[in-house]
């Protein structure tokens, strides 16, 4: 980290230096861009064109993505049959899975600090299956909670490698990251035994 953050502060400053050198050279290169951007913020009547780097992009997209297929509590309707089987039926999907890990395999500065993950493989594992008993939900209504836990174990090899400025390669065969994903649902209550369940002043 401490290699990384110098040459970080290295590259701030060149680029200080540089925007300091053209700006006193006489050339017309930031002016004129300075020129330009005020007639279209006249011309068009909007503010200057700003750059947004895909990343904040990318990173807006998974937040919607996540938040419409693994952040939101499903209710199902209710199961017919007294004794009707109730078990877990939905595992964590890979995607799901490597989404979780707290380290995301995120490939890191080009050149500086370059991460890769390869041969992953991945063990899911069912750990908690269990209903409970019928329970008012606000919104929902009488329904059952359906807890579904799994333990998602993956199994990778780990590569680092940095180009500049300490040429190197580390090569980790037998990396592991654990993580817990709960698919917890509520099922709708059907009967007669779902009239004692009714809120408070209803």
């Amino acid at each position: 980290m401490a290699i990384v953050a110098g040459i970080m502060r290295k590259s701030t400053l060149l680029m200080c230096l540089s925007l300091i050198v053209i700006s006193s050279s006489g050339c017309t290169l930031v002016g004129g861009a300075l020129q330009l951007t005020h007639s279209y913020m006249l011309f068009w009547e909007t503010l200057p064109p700003i750059p947004v780097s895909a990343y904040w992009s990318q990173q807006i997209e998974d937040a919607y993505y996540e938040e419409e297929r693994y952040g939101k509590v499903e209710i199902l309707d209710p199961v017919e049959g007294e004794n009707a089987p109730l078990v877990c039926l939905d595992p964590p999907t890979p995607d799901e899975v490597i989404r979780s890990i707290p380290n995301s395999p995120e490939g890191g500065f080009a050149f500086f600090s370059d991460v890769q993950w390869n041969n992953v493989r991945m063990t899911i594992d069912l750990i908690v299956d269990k209903v409970e008993d019928c329970k008012f939900y606000p919104l929902v209504g009488p329904a059952r909670m359906h807890k579904c836990h799994y333990k998602c174990t993956v199994y990778y090899m780990k590569i680092e490698r940095s180009s500049y400025p300490v040429p190197f390669e580390n090569v980790d065969l037998d990396s592991r990251e654990v993580v817990y994903i709960d698919h917890d649902h509520l099922i709708r209550c059907a009967g007669p035994e779902t009239t004692d369940l009714a809120p408070p002043g209803l």
